[in-house]
């Protein structure tokens, strides 16, 4: 499963991706992780969740960000759910068409490894392109 929690700046997007993310932990039988590009919100999660701050990992593009996901499962095997606060800010080139490549790329990796993606991103569900519409949650 893959979600874009889509909405503007300031109407409880991280909020609500925090509380997902709390209760998932409450009833996973494996790793629930968390991606922020800053610890501001390290204690707002439950303990067993595994904080992952981005900020020490510049990423340019929406590949690296994969690939740092792939790194992720290649070192735990039971991750069942990556949640992603801000995407648009952990990745500096992201435009339209690469969005829909990662979104792509989440479904696949999904899939194969049964790992749900659950990602906020800082903008209108009406301004993120129309192929994802399908996994956009306002």
């Amino acid at each position: 499963m893959v979600q874009i929690l889509a909405g503007g700046k300031g109407e409880g997007k991280t909020k609500k991706l925090i509380e997902m993310a709390n209760n998932a932990a409450k009833e996973a039988n494996g790793c629930i992780v968390y991606i922020d590009d800053d610890s501001r919100h390290i204690y707002d999660l439950d303990h067993s969740i595994r904080f992952v701050e981005i900020a020490e990992f510049p990423l340019v593009n929406y590949r690296e960000l994969l690939s740092f996901v792939y790194g992720m499962i290649s070192q735990n095997g039971d991750i069942e759910k990556i949640f992603i606060d801000g995407i648009f800010k952990m990745v500096s080139k992201l435009n339209s068409e690469d969005f829909i490549k990662l979104v792509a790329k989440f479904k696949s990796i999904s899939e194969k490894y049964s790992i749900d993606f659950i990602a906020s991103a800082n903008a209108l569900p009406a301004e993120l392109p129309k192929e994802i519409a399908d996994v956009v949650m306002a």
